[in-house]
């Protein structure tokens, strides 16, 4: 499976860092891509193991705005 996150307030390579984190900590991620320039999160994923749901949370518990 593949998502696509639109993150409002992930403006530094510190936010990119920390949002690369949480989401590699869930199990069934195989890759993901974030670019600062589009404010997107773009993240492929075993959806036997994970759901989009859970990789939003993850991200919004760090604090971050996602539409």
């Amino acid at each position: 499976m593949k998502s696509v996150f639109k993150i409002c307030n992930m403006h530094t390579s510190e936010d990119i860092n920390k949002i690369r984190r949480a989401i590699s900590n869930n199990e069934g991620v195989v890759a993901c891509q974030i670019s600062k320039e589009k404010g997107e999160v773009s993240i492929i994923y075993d959806d036997y193991f994970v759901t989009s749901e859970v990789l939003l949370q993850s991200i919004e518990d760090l604090g971050y705005a996602v539409i």
